[in-house]
């Protein structure tokens, strides 16, 4: 018998659009996305879901969506229930959510020429994602960030999914949307630590990749800190446009265990679970960061100088680097955070550090008592919190 051979490429495109008050009838930036899919005789269904955590800053939203829709409702028909689901990482930590989402897909006849828009932060967007994906093996799926985090990172990537036996991420698939559209006057209802959390995935990226990007985050920490909108949206706009070139250019279905976008978030997803997720992702992500900064300068790839840059920008910022969950249990608890990691990448550990500001090197191991000591060194900028 002889052995048939198969393969092939599937080719996906998406745009990621800017814009503010996408809902107000006189923009026309959702209707034209809609009109330029519509096909006659084809009729279209959208079902929105909402993070309810908007509500209490735009409670006016639900109206202006149904009322935006009715501007062409030939070319896609908006069912009549807008569903509300929590957001922040309980979304991605509640069973039921999922079994809601699914179950509205069914009962609205939302098939696989149809669409699910998601409206809300990284951890809701994910849930939902995630449910659209699994549903009829490939629901269409939009985004529409709401947040820092989601508008230059998560919400504009291929990946989705939710928390499944105390690891974060465990269940999900790589399913990437239809569109992104990120409406950044959604950014004026943040708070402050969120409006600042989301600033160290931008950080991250510009470390393993920008050395430019990261001196002009260096030279703008202050206005960022103070709320100024003009950075922010520079900001948001390159670090979205350089997390696509590397999705774009590299493994986008991590297909191997090399994940340079995963720098310091080895540390950062174990560090939620033990906080019970009391910091957001952004602030576990700005402590891993730190964590391994630090690790590799002790560990004589990363200059101290340039460690120093590092953490002044995150300290302008306002971010604390330390928290007492990664000493916890002889720290015994952090590290156990490695071999998860391992087994989420799936076979050898790769984990990248430092050389210098903007030049990231992979490694394979990590070393238990650097690893120590660089919590300690963390801990020492921070003596509030020593135990």
């Amino acid at each position: 018998m002889q052995t048939i051979q198969q393969h092939f490429q599937v080719a996906y495109s998406y745009s990621i659009y800017f814009t503010r008050n996408l809902f107000e009838e006189s923009n026309p930036l959702l209707r034209s996305f809609f009109e330029a899919l519509h096909e006659p005789g084809f009729r279209r269904k959208a079902l929105v879901v909402v993070d309810a955590g908007l509500l209490p800053h735009y409670p006016e939203l639900p109206d202006a969506i149904t009322s935006y829709f009715s501007t062409f409702s030939s070319h896609v028909h908006l069912v009549p229930d807008i569903l509300l689901v929590p957001g922040g990482e309980q979304a991605k930590n509640d069973p039921a959510l999922f079994d809601q989402l699914v179950r509205a897909v069914d009962e609205h006849g939302i098939d696989r020429h149809s669409f699910v828009i998601a409206i809300g932060g990284g951890a809701m967007l994910d849930l939902v994602g995630y449910a659209a994906a699994v549903s009829h093996r490939g629901v269409k799926h939009i985004r529409i960030p709401t947040t820092v985090l989601s508008q230059n990172d998560s919400g504009v990537g291929v990946k989705n999914g939710i928390n499944y036996h105390g690891k974060k991420n465990f269940l999900g698939t790589f399913a990437p949307p239809v569109a992104v559209f990120n409406d950044l006057t959604f950014l004026e209802s943040l708070d402050d630590r969120d409006w600042r959390a989301g600033i160290s995935e931008a950080i991250k990226v510009a470390l393993i990749k920008d050395r430019t990007f990261f001196a002009w985050i260096e030279a703008n920490a202050e206005a960022l800190a103070r709320r100024d909108s003009a950075p922010m949206e520079y900001l948001i706009h390159r670090c979205a446009e350089m997390h696509t070139e590397h999705i774009r250019s590299g493994d986008p279905f991590e297909f191997g265990s090399s994940r340079p976008l995963d720098f310091g978030h080895w540390a950062a997803h174990k560090l939620e679970y033990l906080t019970d997720f009391s910091i957001r992702h952004g602030e576990a992500v700005a402590i891993g960061i730190a964590l391994d900064s630090v690790y590799s300068t002790q560990s004589g790839l990363l200059p101290a100088a340039e460690l120093e840059r590092i953490l002044t920008v995150f300290h302008t910022l306002g971010f604390e680097l330390y928290h007492p969950k990664l000493s916890e249990n002889d720290k015994l608890n952090l590290r156990n955070g490695l071999q998860e990691f391992r087994e989420h990448l799936g076979g050898q550990l790769t984990i990248m550090l430092l050389e210098r500001i903007g030049k990231g090197v992979e490694v394979h191991h990590m070393d238990t008592d650097v690893i120590a000591s660089a919590v300690d060194y963390l801990q020492a900028l921070y003596p509030s919190f020593a135990s």
